[in-house]
């Protein structure tokens, strides 16, 4: 009976995103584990900061900030870049030399980085834009646009990147792409793009 029983029990195995989820749930509930992996992690980001800064504060205005999203949020994108799910030409390479162990250290390194907002943005359409996103865009971005695991940090991007973003999202096919910020971006007038930038580039 025994025999028989195990032969007929599904055998359940963690897949490879499982496993790496598992890594870095661990590593960021240790202290010593999180810590190793920061300093591993800064080890590796060299080539990463000349585009998204050592700190990970952005140095050009079209290259989004990584200080202080959540680790979970980049690793996911390392692997959207490796599978093709996400392309860009410098990324999607990379992303593909790159070691799970890798990936993962680099995600707890620039997660423990601290986001410094921008200047020079309008504060009128600030106005404006603060009061679209409470409607728009909090309910999965946070109140204060800090995001949430796999939700993006949003507060202290460059208005240029956020307005890049934005336009793609409004010019996908919706029978290609299921993220549901087709439906939101694609409602949006040039200028609420413009002013919703202006708010969070300041956050």
């Amino acid at each position: 009976m025994i025999i028989i029983g195990l032969a007929a029990a599904p055998v359940v195995s963690a897949s490879p995103a499982d496993d790496a989820m598992s890594q870095l749930n661990a590593i960021m509930a240790d202290d010593a584990k999180r810590q190793a992996s920061y300093e591993a992690g800064h080890e590796r980001i060299r080539f990463c900061g000349y585009c998204h800064g050592e700190d990970g504060n952005s140095k050009r205005e079209y290259i989004p900030n990584l200080a202080a999203q959540h680790p979970l949020y980049l690793f996911n994108q390392f692997e959207k870049f490796r599978d093709g799910t996400r392309e860009d030409y410098v990324m999607s390479k990379l992303a593909k030399t790159l070691s799970l162990e890798e990936r993962i250290n680099i995600a707890v390194y620039y997660s423990q980085q601290t986001a410094k907002p921008r200047t020079g943005s309008d504060p009128t359409k600030a106005d404006a834009g603060a009061k679209l996103f409470a409607v728009r865009c909090a309910g999965c971005h946070g109140d204060k646009a800090q995001g949430f695991r796999d939700m993006p940090r949003l507060a202290g991007q460059p208005a240029e990147y956020l307005g890049i973003a934005l336009k793609r999202f409004k010019e996908m096919d919706p029978t290609k792409h299921s993220t549901p910020m087709i439906g939101v971006a694609g409602v949006l007038s040039e200028v609420q793009i413009e002013a919703l930038t202006s708010y969070l580039t300041r956050q």
